[in-house]
């Protein structure tokens, strides 16, 4: 497995910490390192107007991604009509170890 470090730009916030995903080495395509990144940050594939490689270098191609090392720190820039979606609050239901059943119980 390779290892990289990505997090969505957003020169606004104070804190933008980056996470660690893991690519199989032997699917090292463009394509892979979207659809992981996306998956794992909560964005649509669609809203990514490109991949940067810290600290100014573009990925375009497979070959691109072919040369990347464990632990490289990757920036996934959104188109800028689609920044505001990170400063959605998510729904209750939505937020990580809401249990539905716990919440409709009566005391």
């Amino acid at each position: 497995e390779l290892v990289l470090k990505v997090r969505i730009q957003t020169p606004n916030l104070r804190e933008n910490d980056f996470i660690e995903i893991e690519l199989d080495r032997q699917e090292l395509t463009y394509n892979e390192l979207l659809r992981v990144s996306c998956h794992e940050l909560g964005v649509n594939p669609e809203h990514v107007q490109k991949i940067r490689k810290l600290p100014n270098t573009m990925l375009r191609k497979d070959k691109d991604v072919a040369r990347l090392q464990d632990f490289q720190e990757l920036e996934l820039v959104l188109t800028v009509s689609d920044k505001n979606l990170l400063f959605r609050v998510p729904t209750l239901s939505e937020q990580s170890g809401y249990n539905k059943k716990a919440s409709e119980l009566t005391y």
